[in-house]
């Protein structure tokens, strides 16, 4: 069955020529500049009204990608894309009932979405710098294997794959190496990792750089503009390379075990798929809360807005619990009521 929103917007994609892939691009472009121009206009009506209309339609390009990690079920993803939509619309609500100055809070958030999508899309679009972030990425994890005892791994010729194409050596792509001029398929630029019998075994793309990890601080840190640069710039050489060394070990892992446990299987499920979607995301999203932890030591005024961002989620979740905890021991009464 397939879902209705993105159903919708395939369709206006169809109508206007273009691939869904395309649109879904430019809803994310679109969204991006409102919010850009909210954090960074002094008009504080001209700002609100650019962020109402910017977060759904955010929150609606990263909810587009649900149907491909539930492709490849990928529960943790699925998850936080799935959410993005409704935290989109919960949020421009927020903007909408704020009334007089607007909440620091929320200047802060919309900066944290501006300068955490920027360095994505700009990496992502231009393909030398989406090339080179791949090769280093392979590279890195090559050198681990090596520094650790597990040589014999190679990294083979970078490919390209485009939205609905058969994927060719990049030698072969004639397209624009500056400006990304038309969309990709889901593997985008890849670096396969070669064994020593020739075997590929994984294939690295942008994705495993971390990059989205990384961007993420930066826009959380970036934001702080009540804070001094030189605090925020410590704080951003503690992180990003922190992150790159975890990511580096993780990528390691992934194809040695890829490459020594082929024949393991859980329920019908590969050790690829089980290492890469389940083990590293959990342990992924671990180091990014100890992460987390430290800065608010280093700045304390990002955890003051972090909090007041999850305080409704924090409400919601205890008014759930209690409820259930109230449903249960309503339901202990009456089994002991009838017997």
């Amino acid at each position: 069955m397939e879902d209705p929103i993105s159903s919708i917007v395939g369709s206006f994609a169809s109508s206007l020529g273009i691939s869904d892939v395309t649109m879904q691009l430019l809803i994310g472009s679109f969204g991006l500049i409102l919010m850009a121009v909210a954090f960074h206009h002094h008009s504080e009506s001209y700002a609100k009204g650019s962020a109402m209309i910017s977060w759904p339609l955010i929150g609606l390009f990263f909810y587009l990608y649900s149907g491909h990690f539930v492709e490849i079920s990928d529960p943790v993803l699925i998850f936080m894309t799935a959410g993005a939509l409704p935290a989109g619309l919960a949020i421009s609500y927020w903007e909408w009932t704020v009334e007089g100055e607007t909440d620091e809070t929320i200047v802060w958030l919309r900066g944290f979405v501006v300068w955490s999508m920027i360095p994505y899309y700009i990496v992502f679009g231009v393909p030398y710098l989406n090339m080179a972030f791949v090769q280093f990425t392979a590279i890195s994890a090559e050198f681990m294997l090596e520094f650790a005892g597990f040589g014999g791994y190679e990294i083979g010729t970078m490919m390209i794959e485009r939205h609905g194409e058969v994927a060719i050596p990049v030698s072969d792509w004639e397209g624009n190496r500056f400006v990304l001029s038309e969309p990709l398929g889901e593997g985008g630029f890849y670096a396969p990792m070669v064994n020593d019998e020739g075997e590929s075994i994984v294939a690295f793309i942008l994705a495993c750089s971390a990059l989205q990890s990384m961007t993420v601080f930066i826009g959380a840190i970036v934001a702080l503009n009540s804070v001094h640069w030189k605090r925020r710039a410590r704080a951003l050489l503690i992180v990003i390379p922190t992150i790159h060394v975890l990511n580096v070990f993780r990528n390691a892992g992934i194809v040695w075990l890829t490459d020594t446990y082929r024949g393991w299987s859980l329920s019908g499920m590969g050790i690829f798929d089980f290492a890469h979607s389940y083990a590293a995301k959990v342990a992924s999203l671990f180091a990014m809360f100890l992460m987390a932890i430290a800065l608010f030591d280093l700045l304390p005024e990002l955890h003051r807005h972090v909090m007041k961002v999850l305080n409704p989620v924090i409400h919601v979740t205890r008014v759930i619990a209690g409820v259930l905890v109230s449903g249960l021991g309503l339901a202990r009464r009456l089994r002991q009521f009838w017997t």
